[in-house]
């Protein structure tokens, strides 16, 4: 039987970096190694893409061990594959990835941003698409598709930080005529509960 070989991509450039470390382990170690062959893919704090045991070193405990390798996906569908570079002699094939199970938690990631990528390079890959999880991760734009789909919300208001900056008084006005106290924070663009705080005045 052929396996299924599948890119776990996890790590990245979010606050959720160390979260998606731990998510990866958990989805490694409940894949069958019977029936996939696991090739690790860390996205390192700074952006640059790992593979193999480069990868795998960012992980709780190591995974994989196959060599060291830094790697690059392009979003060109002609190529299809994991691209590494060996020593200054260029960029050279790594091999075809069957699915990419991408394990990446808030920005540059459940954003719609490497489900962009994918996409791209016509790599199939699991979870939301582009929409799906870019609507997902800005949560006043799903608030106003959960309200004009008449799902029941609780009230909310949003602003910038260029707008906090500038009038904060006038702001906290309006959090006090539209919600009162207690209010809850947190920032538009991140995810799990990075961010958020209690208000009680």
């Amino acid at each position: 039987m052929t396996k299924i070989r599948v890119g776990v991509v996890f790590g990245g450039r979010s606050g959720e970096h160390e979260v998606s470390l731990k998510s990866a382990k958990s989805v490694i170690d409940a894949l069958d190694p019977e029936r996939y062959e696991i090739v690790p893919i860390a996205i390192t704090k700074e952006g640059r893409w790992l593979m193999s045991s480069d990868a795998t070193q960012l992980l709780p405990e190591a995974v994989v061990e196959s060599g060291d390798r830094e790697v690059a996906l392009f979003g060109d569908p002609t190529r299809g594959e994991i691209v590494r570079f060996e020593n200054g002699s260029g960029a050279v094939p790594a091999g075809s990835l069957d699915v990419v199970f991408p394990v990446l938690h808030g920005t540059f990631g459940e954003d719609g941003t490497i489900q962009g990528l994918l996409e791209l390079a016509s790599l199939p890959y699991v979870g939301s698409g582009v929409l799906g999880s870019a609507a997902g991760m800005d949560k006043v734009a799903m608030k106003r598709l959960f309200r004009d789909a008449g799902l029941p919300i609780v009230p909310f208001t949003y602003f910038l930080r260029s707008q906090w900056d500038a009038d904060r008084e006038r702001l906290l006005d309006t959090v006090e005529a539209e919600i009162g106290y207690p209010a809850f924070a947190k920032p538009a663009n991140l995810g799990s509960s990075v961010g958020i705080s209690k208000a009680v005045d």
